[in-house]
């Protein structure tokens, strides 16, 4: 989808032949479909900047970033700053989806995720669904573990229990 952008900052979307905002525009993003926003006069492309735009300024994240970090970036050289979003960013987004991934896959097992206090605050606190919205359904249960394993984690299971009882009456 092509979306020009005119010098006056205003976006128009040329398969609806109309005007959006950036919000508009994000929503379209969102929801899958890949655009391309061209300047109207010269044709460049600015998708990149647009979008970087849209995460800046529609989605406040210049709220979020300290100050002295706002500042170091303005100060660092061209090279260093595109080091920095290019290498750095990427690997923490990566680290934070896995990290993501990895919570998600413990939420099943988890006694705070779906309890009665917590409303499911956790898995909201960590992205892992909205309020009202039903969570991933939960991955498939592991192959069970082998009897005798199983007796041992068991027995293990309550030696831990006992040893609780005891310190709790103290």
């Amino acid at each position: 989808m092509l979306i020009k952008k005119y010098g006056n900052r205003r976006l128009y979307d040329t398969a609806a032949s109309r005007y959006i905002t950036l919000e508009e525009l994000a929503a379209i993003v969102k929801a899958g479909e890949e655009v391309q926003v061209a300047d109207a006069k010269t044709g460049e492309d600015l998708t990149t900047p647009t979008l970087a735009q849209i995460i800046v300024e529609g989605r406040g994240v210049a709220r979020l970033l300290p100050l002295p970090l706002l500042v170091q970036l303005i100060r660092m050289g061209d090279g260093a700053l595109a080091e920095f979003f290019g290498q750095y960013l990427t690997w923490a987004l990566e680290a934070y989806l896995q990290a993501k991934q990895g919570a998600q896959a413990m939420n099943p097992f988890s006694p705070f995720f779906n309890s009665a206090f917590g409303s499911g605050g956790l898995s909201r606190m960590f992205g892992m669904g909205q309020a009202g919205q039903r969570p991933p359904p939960p991955p498939p249960p592991a192959p069970a573990a082998p009897p005798s394993e199983l007796q041992a984690l068991r027995r293990e299971l309550e030696a831990l229990k006992k040893g609780l009882k005891k310190r709790v009456r103290r």
